[in-house]
């Protein structure tokens, strides 16, 4: 769930995912602060109360204030800050995880900013939160090697076909472009490919929860690795299942 609002050039932005997992406040300050260098891989390192790339401080904090299952940093500062104000918040309720920033004023213009900082703000919490929520229980039983193989080949062949269609012979390019569109669309959209109709299965994020686009995109992206690797790690990076729809 996403619900962002502006106000005078300032912007409150929640980002929340299911959790049957209850947690501490110092347990969500300590995780966010240690896992921020994996999600980005190793590019942004939290120093002290900062996050930072090098020596550069992003976004700069103040003393944080830990609750029983929550933890609030003012924010102070940083490149990224286009003023101070503002909070950032991490917290566990009603069965939910929530990672919100209120009043936000960003450096960078409102498009540009919508369209860059905000739209990796909201993948980072996203695995941010599905990791702190975890793969169990899974939402739903998921789907075996060989039943993910059979919706794999059925994608393939569609992919190809409407590649032929389109340009005959068709060149690589061609059927990636096809490929890439297709499996954001579908996954974004419904979960579902038409292999994963026909074989009754669905992508969701572990908590249940429909992908997101940029979400869908990192599931695609991470792909070549898993094939290189024999595992689903493209699973495992987008915090995804495949489960019996």
């Amino acid at each position: 769930m996403v619900v962002t609002a502006w106000v005078d050039g300032r912007i409150s932005a929640d980002e929340s995912v299911a959790s049957p997992n209850a947690a501490t406040g110092r347990e969500l300050h300590d995780a966010f602060l240690s896992r921020i260098p994996a999600l980005t891989l190793g590019l942004v390192r939290a120093r002290g109360d900062a996050l930072a790339i090098g020596s550069v401080e992003l976004l700069r904090f103040g003393k944080p204030e830990v609750g029983r299952n929550a933890v609030e940093w003012p924010i102070e500062g940083g490149v990224l800050a286009g003023a101070p104000g503002g909070s950032w918040r991490i917290a566990a309720t009603d069965g939910r995880l929530v990672a919100s920033i209120e009043a936000y004023r960003p450096a960078l213009p409102r498009p540009l900013y919508s369209l860059t900082q905000l739209v990796m703000h909201r993948l980072l919490m996203r695995l941010f939160l599905l990791e702190m929520r975890g793969r169990d229980p899974a939402p739903r039983a998921t789907a075996s090697a060989t039943q993910r193989r059979r919706a794999a080949s059925i994608d393939i062949a569609l992919c190809a076909t409407l590649a032929g269609v389109m340009r005959r012979p068709p060149k690589p390019v061609t059927l990636l472009g096809i490929a890439a569109a297709y499996h954001v669309a579908c996954w974004s959209i419904t979960g579902r490919t038409l292999g994963g109709m026909v074989t009754g299965q669905r992508v969701v994020a572990v908590d249940g929860s429909k992908l997101s686009v940029t979400q869908s995109m990192l599931r695609l992206a991470a792909i070549p690795l898993s094939w290189m690797r024999g595992t689903p790690i493209h699973d495992q990076i987008a915090c995804t299942e495949v489960v019996i729809d």
